[in-house]
């Protein structure tokens, strides 16, 4: 198969944690071509979607890890699959990559689906599915976001637009701060912000399960540092082997047939003590420790069921 990787420069690889860099390694070990191309290289000429794309070769040992042959133009609607593995934010940028991928509809493989990814932010996709997310509200309103920490005892603030933990806080109502955070993330009320009960547990772990097709690759265990409450791994969370459990499968149950409606089919669920907290649809990542924690191939499974998707 030729597999496009759309995702950031190569640059930014780190091949030891990269899951696209995994994907193109999954790729090329099963046979097939990669190819790599940024979000700006994706054009519209003849009646098609082009890329300005460029051959890629993986090898973690190298430097850099990620590289890269003589740019080709292709058109996409003759290739396998197109990944849209760009890394959030969700902007203009990432909003018209979407929008021209959704011209190759029925007759190229896009993972996940431009609509989809359009439809489904990360933050607010879990509200479709109050019966396993934490206590939560979505407000600009000052009183409204101090009144709901007061009454919880404690809670957590997250940008509607953020990734990697940028700009989540603590919001605890005898901190002489909270207004001051409250006015910080909202601009002042003009905008809104989502707002989930503090929960306590979160010391124990983040849990984050990797699914395809609505069914679990594996899952693992990101603990916070002991000065931190978030356990993204970009803030220096730990990861440590887990199990998925009767409250995950829940989870699993409850979200996987909207998944599959819109097209989401390698997805990052964030689980905090058993309830849902996150989807994350653009670029999940967690394959490659969930490799070695696990001793499974996630990133092979991941290719293997492109190979029968595009057949």
């Amino acid at each position: 198969m030729d597999i496009v990787v759309v995702m950031d420069g190569p640059e930014t690889v780190d091949p030891t944690t990269d899951t696209s860099f995994a994907l193109v390694v999954a790729a090329l070990e099963r046979g097939h071509r990669a190819w790599h191309c940024e979000a700006t290289d994706i054009e519209w000429f003849d009646g098609t979607v082009w890329a300005r794309a460029r051959p890629a070769d993986a090898d973690e040992a190298a430097s850099p890890p990620l590289r890269l042959g003589t740019e080709t133009r292709l058109d996409l609607a003759r290739v396998d699959v197109v990944l849209i593995r760009t890394d959030p934010p969700f902007d203009s940028a990432y909003l018209h990559l979407t929008l021209l991928l959704d011209l190759l509809a029925g007759r190229t493989l896009v993972v996940n689906n431009p609509r989809g990814l359009r439809d489904a932010n990360e933050k607010l996709y879990a509200c479709r599915f109050p019966e396993v997310i934490p206590d939560t509200i979505v407000t600009s309103d000052s009183d409204h976001l101090l009144t709901f920490a007061r009454d919880h005892g404690a809670a957590v603030l997250k940008p509607i637009a953020g990734h990697g933990g940028r700009g989540v806080m603590a919001l605890r109502p005898d901190d002489d701060n909270a207004p001051s955070i409250v006015d910080t993330l909202t601009e002042r009320g003009r905008v809104p912000v989502v707002a989930q009960r503090f929960l306590q547990n979160v010391v124990a772990g983040d849990k984050r399960i990797l699914l395809l097709d609505g069914e679990p690759l594996g899952a693992m265990l990101r603990i916070p540092t002991s000065s931190d409450f978030r356990a993204n791994i970009c803030v220096g969370g730990s990861t440590t082997a887990c199990e998925i459990d009767a409250a995950d499968r829940r989870i699993i149950d409850a979200v996987a047939p909207a998944l599959h409606a819109d097209g989401l089919h390698f997805v990052g669920l964030d689980v905090v003590d058993g309830h849902l907290t996150e989807v994350n649809v653009t670029s999940p990542t967690g394959i490659q420790q969930l490799r070695r924690l696990s001793g499974s191939r996630p990133d092979i499974e991941v290719i293997r069921w492109l190979e029968r998707r595009a057949a």
